[in-house]
């Protein structure tokens, strides 16, 4: 059945403008003033933002890592994050030396099948190149649609990746048309200083984070944009956390190096304060990279701002508390690494930036949506509102209050990292390719709905592209 929603604004990455919008067979159709369709169901989001889906880049769900799996499955990750607004995910396909890279995919497919309730595609991880990995790429990238390529430069004796690796493989995504993700920070340092930590009896959750300082995050950044400059191919660096970072991303931009920078609502949230509360709860907060000193949220919002960072993921990554992280008692380097963030990245960036006056609203909209839709070849299938595109829409109060508490919250993790922050704004209805997920907060999805979406490659995704805007003005809707 055709819906159409009536009396809300619409906003982009390049417009806001009063309009209705005309969704038929999962894709808008129409866009205009005073729109009437004599069967369409009517959704009325008077007083509401009519938003694109969010993307998000960046998840972990269903992965094994440290000794036990991830709180998260396909299934109750996708609803938390159909919650928070976001309907479409990336996912992060880990791989293993030695392994087909076909198996590993298919391992991931197994996992999301019947599952995801939005809809969702992956990134490929990258551990070794050899001549089995160099076969299997084309079609990894061409035929199954993955085209983002994951190198870990931490993680030592488990993920990480050598610098010849990372070479390489910038070399053939630049010869495929890949984009190449990093986790940026220096394992054979950190590797080190963990066991100088350990060895003199400091196992507290706040050395995490002292045994990983922002220097190393600095200058595995830099390094690796350097890489990407003489192999003359294409980067993204993922959850960046520290001034040194965004230094390294703006200065490698300036020259000319082809380098996207991403960030994470924990790192512009929360403070390395939180790795030193008590009775083990700094648990809580371990991440890789860490949670910094206060002083680097300041750079990282600014980076938002100008444009030097571009868009934010969850980098969500879900362990209990209780059973989970506690594995990591008496020693810290065996907590597991990650929290859950997916279900409050949309609203977390709308309150804390956009109501803050940190970015506009349409910054909002690039930074939730559209910029990851384009850097990895989604766009303009998602991330925009646009005839033709799909009908992923968030109709969104912009007026209401709550406070952010396991106890409401749905993903399925037994605490929330930002327990008791109050923020503005949440989602009403959400929509993926014309169906409700939620409808008026409550869930109505059905699992296995999601898709799995092939994108495009990286030269041919239209990143610098804005979203065509003529079919909004023939039709006479009323910008503001």
């Amino acid at each position: 059945m055709a819906k159409l929603i009536k009396n809300g604004t619409v906003v982009t990455a390049a417009d806001q403008y009063q309009a209705d919008v005309l969704i038929e067979n999962g894709i808008i159709s129409q866009i205009g003033l005073n729109l009437e369709v004599e069967s369409a169901e009517i959704i009325d989001a008077q007083g509401f933002y009519v938003f694109p889906g969010g993307v998000d880049p960046h998840t972990h769900l269903d992965m094994p890592f440290g000794g036990t799996v991830t709180a998260d499955n396909f299934e109750t990750g996708t609803k938390a994050a159909a919650y928070g607004g976001t309907t479409t995910i990336i996912d992060f396909c880990l791989t293993n030396k030695g392994v087909p890279l076909s198996e590993s995919v298919q391992t991931w497919h197994n996992k999301a099948e019947g599952k995801a309730v939005i809809d969702y595609s992956f990134h490929l991880m990258i551990a070794e190149i050899n001549d089995e990995v160099l076969a299997e790429l084309p079609k990894m990238i061409h035929d199954e649609g993955i085209t983002s390529l994951k190198v870990f430069m931490a993680y030592k004796n488990v993920f990480q990746a050598d610098d010849g690796t990372l070479y390489r493989t910038l070399l053939e995504a630049k010869r495929h048309g890949a984009l190449v993700m990093v986790h940026a920070e220096n394992g054979d340092v950190i590797d080190y200083l963990i066991k100088e930590a350990l060895d003199a009896g400091n196992t507290e959750p706040i050395y995490h984070a002292l045994t990983r300082p922002s220097l190393i995050e600095g200058e595995a950044t830099g390094r690796a944009a350097k890489l990407t400059a003489l192999a003359n191919s294409q980067l993204y660096v993922v959850h960046v956390t520290c001034e040194e970072a965004v230094q390294q991303i703006a200065e490698a931009r300036n020259q000319g190096v082809d380098v996207w920078g991403e960030t994470c609502p924990q790192y512009l949230m929360l403070d390395q304060t939180y790795l030193e509360k008590p009775d083990f709860e700094g648990a809580k907060y371990v991440w890789s990279p860490p949670l910094r000193p206060q002083e680097h949220q300041d750079a990282l919002w600014t980076a938002l701002k100008n444009g030097q960072l571009q868009t934010l993921g969850s980098d969500h990554c879900s362990f209990n508390f209780k059973g989970q992280k506690e594995l990591g008692l008496g020693d810290f380097s065996k907590i597991p690494n990650g929290g859950p963030c997916i279900e409050d990245r949309f609203s977390i960036l709308f309150s804390e930036g956009v109501l803050k006056g940190r970015i506009t609203l349409n910054q909002f909209v690039d930074i939730v949506s559209t910029r990851s839709a384009k850097l990895f070849g989604l766009f303009p299938k998602k991330g925009t509102i646009a005839v033709g595109c799909d009908a992923d829409i968030v109709i969104f109060d912009p007026n209401a209050v709550r406070v952010i508490s396991r106890d409401t919250h749905h993903m399925n993790v037994d605490y929330n990292p930002f327990e008791g922050l109050e923020i503005t704004g949440e989602p009403v209805t959400v929509l993926s390719r014309g169906e409700y997920v939620i409808q008026n907060k409550q869930f109505v999805g059905t699992p296995g709905i999601g898709q799995f979406v092939k994108r495009k490659t990286y030269p041919s995704a239209s990143h610098q592209v804005k979203p065509k805007q003529d079919t909004v003005a023939q039709r006479g809707a009323t910008h503001v």
